[in-house]
């Protein structure tokens, strides 16, 4: 057997691998911008250079059908929504009772999603919110990750004139996180009236009930205890008023938050390919896999604190 060295790999195998970094290092410094300012130009083909990169924050048109516009993150985003449905299929069409890694690792994935939804909305409600909150976080996650396949977004083609991307990841276009922000924020109200009904519901926003039986000691000649009522009646009312703003405010955190993150990344991506080609990059590829997965938890996750927050029993304030 082979000595083993360092990482569990032979020697002549470490060697070579430390090689090759090290010429992919020289190659990426020499034909990148940072090298070409530190050193100069030394006639590296242009074909190992990245051209500087263009910030493109509007989606552009691919192809127009009367009236609408199919832009091209909107064909990554059904991209991303073909490779998931084809993703469930194939693992599903062979399910075994004793299962293979790639089961085990999907049910892993999934019991833990299943687990985490009982844990924060308790058994009945964690099974009701379980799919929704499941398919927003694999939606944005596989948004993320598709961006980073090498080559995603450099297929180019011409649009009236001018070349255009073809695929850009979806998460980079702020309709798509503000759609998804929607979808959590209709999805939530509608937990939140089907548990309390619509009146029911809205109490935690409406809060007129304390002031009013003030106003009405008030009339009746009970001075002290009217004012005392229309004083925590008017706390009520703006606590009730912050509470309806939070509710707006979700909806722009969730987008700004997610289209922020992702579309920082592919131009931090973007710049270190254009200063140092290939290698400098890779790490950057890294970490952006972690914040994908990061954002696809906290958008997953707190669409579940909030749908358990709608359906849980309120206190009557009014009382």
């Amino acid at each position: 057997m082979p000595k083993r060295g360092c990482l569990g790999c032979s020697f002549p195998v470490l060697i070579g691998v430390i090689v090759i970094a090290l010429a992919l290092g020289i190659v990426g410094l020499l034909s990148g911008e940072l090298g070409k300012k530190l050193i100069g130009d030394v006639g590296m083909p242009s074909w190992l250079s990245v051209s500087a990169p263009h910030v493109q924050l509007p989606a552009e048109g691919i192809v127009h059908i009367g009236g609408f516009t199919i832009t091209n993150t909107l064909l990554a985003s059904w991209l991303s929504i073909i490779v998931l449905v084809v993703f469930a299929w194939a693992v599903t069409r062979r399910t075994k009772l004793i299962p293979s890694r790639i089961q085990s690792l999907i049910e892993f994935a999934l019991e833990w999603m299943l687990n985490l939804c009982r844990d924060v909305a308790g058994d009945k409600n964690g099974r009701k919110f379980f799919p929704i909150v499941t398919t927003i976080f694999l939606f944005v996650l596989m948004n993320a990750w598709l961006n980073l396949i090498p080559g995603f977004g450099s297929i180019l083609i011409g649009v009236d004139g001018e070349r255009v991307q073809l695929l850009r990841g979806a998460n980079t276009d702020i309709n798509t996180p503000l759609a998804l922000a929607m979808i959590s924020f209709i999805f939530v109200g509608y937990l939140g009236v089907s548990a309390h009904g619509l009146w029911g519901y809205s109490k935690q926003f409406i809060r007129f009930g304390r002031f009013g039986k003030g106003f009405g000691l008030l009339f009746r000649g009970k001075v002290r205890d009217g004012f005392v009522g229309t004083f925590y009646g008017a706390i009520d009312i703006f606590v009730g008023a912050l509470e309806g703003l939070s509710q707006i405010v979700r909806v722009l955190s969730f987008t700004f938050r997610l289209f922020g993150n992702m579309t920082g990344g592919e131009i931090l991506i973007l710049m270190m390919m254009f200063l140092v080609p290939w290698i400098l990059a890779i790490p950057f590829y890294g970490l952006e896999l972690l914040v994908g997965l990061v954002q696809a938890i906290i958008f997953g996750g707190l669409t579940l604190i909030f749908a358990a927050n709608a359906v849980a029993p309120h206190e009557d304030e009014e009382a």
